[in-house]
């Protein structure tokens, strides 16, 4: 067993530890894929397990990916077994039993992206002001009662009959009933419609429960209350259950992951064996040290710390800036600096805490030509013309699909307008018959311009053929024939400018994604819209791509960075605002612990004493957690406290500027305004063109002065904005 050799102490006896329940508390960085993907090996080589006999489930392809391709190398093989998402898995069985639900066996996958166009249909036809019910609230109330196992018709008894509640319960009712009509499911479904199935015939549950006598769960701790009882349900059966998770990477709750599935894993799985990787091999001593200062603070965890035989390394940098424009050029100016170092621009990732910090980096790197990519954004897969190929391909597969029908029943332009769009809609509920039905009817399309009812009967044909020879036909195949055969290539290249050219391109990428899939071995029409469906942001970063990264802290997690920076770190924007629970502040503790251990060799932390966000501009107070850090391992600009705090020993040492905040922390932009004009104002007048001498930034020009602002370029600062009543600034004779 000389492959095992590598590994540690504690890692070896996870490995060899094969029956019964097993919690692997792994730490970030302890190396848990080793550990899952040798134990998974070692069943195999040195046990005699059946690949057959395994499953393995995680939260994304890319994880699913590395743990295969890390078994097949450790036997030097392929392996035929289960090693996928949880989501794949689901859907794995659902092809095989989806009828006894109603559904038919090829029933569609709708995506995030399709599912807000279903709930945005339901709003419109329920006269529901979208303002008040915004279709994202409304998708996430529809989700928790999925994950909850509520039916619309029990939703008013689970949650309430107020107003808001009726409003949802009759959404949740018309979503559910298109998607059933439509033969699709989103993604709450394939959890919970597998659960269905093995509620309701234990025969099939057996089935399953013998075939996979062990059962390897990773991530666990982001597991919800249907992926909880898939897992449960499976592992009843050998009880031979081991789950691989940290709970102080925890910070999806706000999506259903229960930290208490992790928590109490020893009182669900009575004898369960726990043990615990400790040692860390991603980052240097202080940036664990730093991480965990952090970390204790947090009472609902399990007792761990970080530990790693690497030097301490760099102490933590902390950088308090003027504004967020400022924390930008800084940030900016340390990647360019560490750049020329021989590193590459791959090694720098800035990780925010929400998405709408992403534009002060964006047009800084723009400025100094520092390449970037946002993780994060608008997918790939959601673009406008992939979203349509997408919706041509789903009707080959189902001309059913009512959904993509309407999608693309003017995409290209037929002289179909919204109008005729509605009344062919309404036609067809009426009839009980498909939107494709309902164009087939030549009594219908005879209403239609000669030029339209021509168009669409190409369209129809055009599917038609296509759904008949789906299975003589490779999918790269049957995507040529429908981008011309639609017209859709046409009327791009028809408009010939930059966008339509840009759309092209996006398009001709696109085949590219289907040849690298059917390189990889036979490919149907619907295993390629599956792959795509259940992908997601993070199976989209390319770290190959020489690019700086920029992302939220939740989508970094399971990355890692040698150099990571984390800005906004201000009460109130982390930790959210929104955050004022103690359930609540305990999540966005874990998320910034996240954040700190994806670095590896070198963390700076920033934050800006006036930061515009949401078009409001306020002054703001160092983040809690920059309190929480041991401040032995922290270098660069202080870290203000109240006075009391240091009175009672706090860590962190007192200066000058320590003052009185209300308990509150997320009133504290208040009180830092208080604390602002409670200072004698500075009643000088600037203009453009005034020497001006400033206590930190020292001399600089004035180019600027208005409202009480003024823009100034320091000799060695740079260009800084400042309020003039505030900032200690004077003229220099």
């Amino acid at each position: 067993m000389s492959y095992l050799d590598k590994l540690n102490e504690k890692q070896r006896e996870a490995v060899m530890c094969t029956e019964g329940p097993l919690l692997i508390l792994a730490g970030a960085g302890s190396g848990k894929t080793a550990t899952m993907t040798h134990r998974i090996a070692h069943l195999i080589k040195d046990e005699g397990v059946s690949p057959y006999n395994i499953i393995a489930v995680t939260f994304t392809n890319k994880a699913a990916g590395e743990m295969r391709d890390r078994v097949e190398q450790i036997l030097g093989g392929s392996v035929s077994m289960w090693i996928m998402t949880f989501h794949a898995a689901c859907l794995r069985i659902l092809r095989r039993h989806a009828d006894m639900l109603g559904y038919s066996n090829s029933f569609i996958v709708y995506d995030p992206v399709d599912t807000k166009a279903v709930i945005k249909s339901v709003l419109k036809d329920q006269n529901v002001d979208e303002k008040k019910f915004t279709p994202n609230s409304i998708l996430g109330a529809i989700s928790h009662a999925k994950e909850a196992e509520v039916e619309p018709e029990d939703y008013l008894h689970e949650y309430g009959a107020g107003y808001r509640e009726k409003i949802v319960a009759d959404a949740y009712k018309a979503y559910r009933d298109i998607l059933k009509r439509n033969n699709a499911m989103d993604f709450d479904d394939l959890l919970w419609n597998a659960v269905k199935i093995f509620d309701r015939d234990e025969e099939v549950l057996m089935e399953y429960q013998k075939r996979f006598r062990y059962i390897m769960v990773d991530e666990y701790q982001d597991t919800n209350r249907t992926q909880y009882r898939f897992v449960r349900m499976l592992a009843e059966g050998s009880g031979n259950i081991c789950v691989v998770g940290d709970d102080d990477q925890c910070i999806y709750q706000w999506r259903g992951a229960d930290i208490t599935n992790i928590l109490n894993f020893e009182r669900d799985f009575p004898g369960a064996k726990v043990i615990k990787l400790e040692q860390n091999y991603r980052s240097t001593g202080n940036i664990l040290a730093a991480a965990h200062s952090v970390i204790e603070n947090n009472s609902k965890r399990k007792s761990k710390k970080l530990w790693t035989e690497a030097d301490d390394g760099s102490k933590i940098v902390y950088h308090r800036a003027d504004t967020e424009k400022d924390e930008a050029y800084y940030i900016s100016q340390e990647i360019d600096r560490l750049h020329r170092s021989d590193t590459k621009w791959s090694d720098f990732a800035v990780l925010y805490r929400t998405n709408a910090q992403s534009r002060n980096f964006e047009e800084a790197f723009s400025v100094r030509d520092i390449p970037y990519r946002v993780v994060g954004g608008l997918r790939y897969y959601e673009r406008k013309e992939i979203k349509d190929i997408v919706a041509y391909m789903r009707l080959v597969l189902d001309p059913a699909d009512d959904l993509s029908m309407m999608r693309i029943i003017n995409e290209p332009k037929r002289g179909i307008g919204g109008t005729t769009q509605a009344k062919v809609q309404k036609t067809a509920e009426v009839t009980g018959r498909s939107v494709f039905e309902t164009l087939c009817d030549k009594d219908i399309t005879a209403s239609f311009s000669s030029k339209a009812e021509r168009q669409v009967g190409e369209m129809l044909d055009t599917l038609q053929h296509y759904h008949d020879e789906a299975d003589n036909l490779r999918v790269s195949d049957v995507y040529d024939g429908l981008l011309n055969g639609t017209g859709y290539l046409k009327a791009l290249e028809e408009k010939n400018n930059v966008e339509s050219d840009g759309r092209i391109e996006n398009l001709l990428e696109f085949k590219s994604v289907i040849y690298d899939y059917e390189e990889e071995g036979e490919l149907s029409l619907p295993d390629f819209l599956e792959k795509i469906a259940l992908m997601s942001d993070i199976d989209n970063h390319d770290e190959t791509e020489d690019a700086v990264t920029l992302m939220t802290m939740h989508s970094a997690k399971g990355l890692e960075f040698p150099y990571v920076f984390m800005p906004g770190m201000e009460d109130g924007l982390f930790p959210s605002m929104r955050e004022n629970t103690d359930e609540e502040m305990e999540e966005e503790r874990r998320l910034c612990y996240v954040g700190m251990t994806r670095a590896k060799k070198r963390l700076c932390l920033t934050s800006a004493e006036l930061r515009m966000l949401y078009g409001k501009t306020n002054y703001t107070r160092e983040s809690q957690f920059l309190r929480e850090l041991d401040p032995k391992l922290v270098e660069g600009d202080g870290i203000y406290i109240k006075k009391k705090e240091a009175a009672l020993g706090s860590s962190v040492p007192l200066d000058g500027y320590a003052r009185e905040v209300p308990k509150r922390p997320f009133n504290a932009f208040a009180a830092a305004k208080r604390d602002v004009h409670a200072k004698k104002k500075n009643t000088e007048v600037f203009k453009a063109g005034d020497v001006v001498e400033h206590k930190k930034f020292g001399r600089g020009l004035v180019l600027e002065s208005d409202k009480g602002l003024v823009s100034v370029m320091f000799d060695t600062a740079g260009k800084k904005k400042l309020a003039v009543d505030v900032a200690p600034l004077t003229k220099v004779k």
